[in-house]
């Protein structure tokens, strides 16, 4: 066990994605392979499969002998100012009313006959914050950032998150009951494109408030929530039950476009070296101890 351990110390970053990929894989593999179909209890399970990262950040912290209490504390720190809580919910919104003004500008039909009821907006975030989508930001946010961030700029840092985080998606692409398997590669792509971008929101949001995993959970979770208050057509989008290529890629590419430009702005108005007015977040503010110098990051 001690040889295991020494082994995962010396790896940290191969180790923790090993151990998220094979943790996620298995059971979102798992349900891609049983053709499940959809329902909360497929819905959870899949919500399971998405604590790959956390899991592998804390079997790397307790491997290093860092403090486990450390890293998940920043899943509790709240004190951040109003400024960052303003941004963190409401940007999303901001995100929203973008996507749907360019959708509309080029011609998208919307129906504004109906609105979905506030409290379901508020259980989405509420389940997104802890168990559809913000709990892998322990992991992707508040372990495997603060490494590459101790190496390379924020910028880097962002993409090597981004693609890693992809990747880690690939069982949902292949189980047609969920939204990602529904989706036509067109959106899978773009998709690809948002998830990029967002991994830059997210690490500013990350850096710029000292290392609140809370805060890029909320806001992760958020953003995720936003499609379902947007008011495009759907009798338009899916005529007679058979989607319309051109309009379903339209509201595609207007929905990833947003986070492509606030991401661009962000790297103008922070620098690509930080993504923030502050030094970013350490390993060791993710509960890890210093490396030793015969230790690479690897």
């Amino acid at each position: 066990m001690s040889s295991l351990r020494t082994w995962i110390d010396q790896h940290r970053l191969l180790s923790f994605v090993a151990i998220a990929y094979a943790f996620t894989w298995t059971i979102q593999g798992a349900l891609a392979y049983s053709g499940m179909e959809a329902s909360w209890t497929h819905s959870i399970l899949i919500g399971f499969g998405g604590f790959g990262p956390p899991i592998g950040a804390a079997v790397v912290v307790w491997a290093s002998g860092g403090s486990l209490r450390t890293w998940i504390g920043q899943m509790f720190k709240w004190r951040i100012g109003a400024k960052w809580w303003a941004l963190a919910i409401g940007l999303p919104f901001v995100i929203l009313s973008l996507g749907v003004l360019l959708f509309v500008a080029a011609g998208g039909p919307i129906d504004l006959g109906e609105f979905e009821s506030p409290f379901i907006y508020l259980f989405a975030m509420a389940w997104g914050t802890v168990w559809g989508g913000g709990q892998e930001d322990l992991g992707w946010r508040g372990f495997m950032l603060p490494i590459l961030q101790d190496s390379f700029s924020a910028l880097v840092s962002s993409v090597i998150v981004g693609v890693t985080w992809a990747a880690w998606h690939l069982p949902l692409f292949l189980n047609a009951t969920t939204t990602h398997g529904g989706w036509p590669l067109s959106q899978q792509l773009l998709w690809m494109v948002s998830i990029l971008a967002g991994s830059i929101l997210w690490t500013w949001m990350y850096n710029s408030t000292g290392g609140s995993v809370l805060a890029v959970a909320v806001f992760h979770a958020g953003v995720n929530a936003m499609g379902i208050f947007h008011p495009a057509d759907p009798e338009a989008l899916v005529p007679n039950g058979v989607p319309d290529p051109w309009l379903n890629l339209l509201a595609e590419v207007t929905g990833a476009l947003p986070l492509v430009l606030i991401a661009l702005l962000l790297v103008v108005v922070y620098g690509s070296d930080r993504l923030a007015n502050r030094d970013p977040p350490t390993p060791q503010d993710a509960g890890l101890p210093p490396e030793t110098e015969a230790e690479a990051i690897t």
